[in-house]
C-alpha cells in the first residue's frame, strides 16, 4: 500500500487509457476531460514513478520499454477492478429490498419466505422492517407493503388485502363467551397506536358497544397478540396478524363477525421507476400467499 500511496489513481487511469486507445484525444474522450488534462496527469504520474512511460514523438505518445510492461500490468489491474465493480452491480440487481412493518414481517411474511427462496433461489431478499414510511424514490427499497387507505403521493399502490377486524382470544376465554354481552366480563388488550377501534366491530355485529374490564396496554401489536395468546384478555385483531395463531389453535375468534376497517394492506412501488422482474415476481408470489391465507380463513369459518 505504501507504493500505491505515492501514485494518484486518476493518473494511472490516464496512463492506462492512453496506452489502450493510442492517443491523448481518444483518452480524453473516454475520460471526459481535455487532452491537456490527460497529458498533465501522465507527466505527474511519470514524476511520481521516477520513470518515463511514453516517448514523445511527432506521431504522438509511444510507450517506452518500461511503459509497455507497466501499462500491460496496469490494464490487467483495471480489468480486475471493473469486474469487482460489476460484481457489486450484479449483487444489487439480484437483491430485492422490501419495506414492511415489523408486525407484518414477523407474524405473516417471515414464516412464508422459505417458499420465495425456493422459487427464486437467485434473488436475495432484504427485509427492511420499520414503522417509517419509506421514500421509494430516494432509497434502495424496491417495494413496500403498507397499511392504510392507499392514498400516498408519489407511489403506485395496489390493494393486496382489505383489512377486516374481529376479536381474538385464547380458546379458554372463548369458551366462556356465549354472547357478545359476555365481553363486559373480559379484559380488553389495547394497542395504543392502533388505527382501528371496537366501534366498527360492534356496529357490524349489530349491538351496542360493551364496556370491557381494563386490561394490558401496549404500543406494539405483536405484544398485544402475545398477550392474547397468553390468556390475558381479548384484542381486536385482523387477518394477517392472527392467521397462523388461529390456524394452529393458539387463538380463537369468537362470534364469527368481521368488520371492514376501511384500511388495507397495499403493495407500493415508485411512480417514477419501471418495475423490475424481481419486483413483478415478488408481487405475484405474495398475491398467491395472501390467497392461500384467506382460503385458510374461509375453512376456519366453515369449521366454526
Amino acid at each position: 500500500m505504501t507504493v500505491l500511496n505515492r501514485v494518484h489513481l486518476n493518473g494511472l487511469r490516464a496512463v492506462e487509457t492512453v496506452a489502450r486507445l493510442g492517443s491523448l484525444a481518444a483518452a480524453a474522450g473516454e475520460l471526459n476531460v481535455s487532452a491537456s488534462a490527460v497529458s498533465q496527469q501522465i507527466k505527474r504520474t511519470e514524476k511520481q514513478l521516477g520513470q518515463a512511460l511514453f516517448e514523445r514523438t511527432p506521431g504522438g505518445l509511444v510507450p517506452t520499454e518500461f511503459g509497455a510492461v507497466f501499462t500491460a500490468r496496469l490494464g490487467a489491474g483495471f480489468r480486475e477492478l471493473a469486474q469487482a465493480v460489476a460484481l457489486a452491480d450484479e449483487a444489487s440487481q439480484c437483491t430485492l429490498v422490501v419495506s414492511v412493518a415489523p408486525a407484518f414481517a414477523s407474524k405473516w411474511l417471515l414464516p412464508r419466505l422459505s417458499r420465495h427462496f425456493a422459487r427464486y433461489p437467485n434473488v436475495l431478499l432484504r427485509i427492511d422492517a420499520s414503522g417509517r414510511v419509506a421514500d421509494l424514490d430516494h432509497s434502495d427499497i424496491d417495494i413496500g407493503i403498507r397499511m392504510g387507505d392507499g392514498k400516498w403521493p408519489g407511489v403506485q399502490a395496489e390493494l393486496l388485502l382489505a383489512q377486516e377486524v374481529f376479536p381474538v382470544c385464547a380458546p379458554s376465554i372463548a369458551a366462556r363467551l356465549r354472547s357478545i354481552e359476555d365481553l363486559a366480563q373480559t379484559c380488553a388488550i389495547t394497542d395504543e397506536r392502533s388505527m382501528i377501534s371496537w366501534d366498527s366491530w360492534f356496529a357490524a355485529a349489530g349491538v351496542e358497544p360493551v364496556t370491557f374490564l381494563k386490561g394490558a396496554r401496549f404500543t406494539d401489536p405483536m405484544l398485544c397478540l402475545e398477550s392474547a395468546i397468553a390468556g390475558h384478555g381479548v384484542m381486536l385483531a385482523w387477518q394477517l396478524l392472527t392467521a397462523d395463531a388461529l390456524a394452529d389453535g393458539r387463538l380463537a375468534a369468537p362470534f364469527g363477525v368481521r368488520a371492514e376497517s376501511g384500511l388495507g394492506y397495499w403493495m407500493v412501488t415508485s411512480a417514477t421507476k419501471s418495475e423490475s422482474r424481481k419486483v413483478r415476481d415478488f408481487k405475484a408470489w405474495i398475491r398467491e400467499e395472501i390467497a392461500a391465507t384467506m382460503a385458510q380463513f374461509r375453512s376456519l369459518d366453515s369449521a366454526a
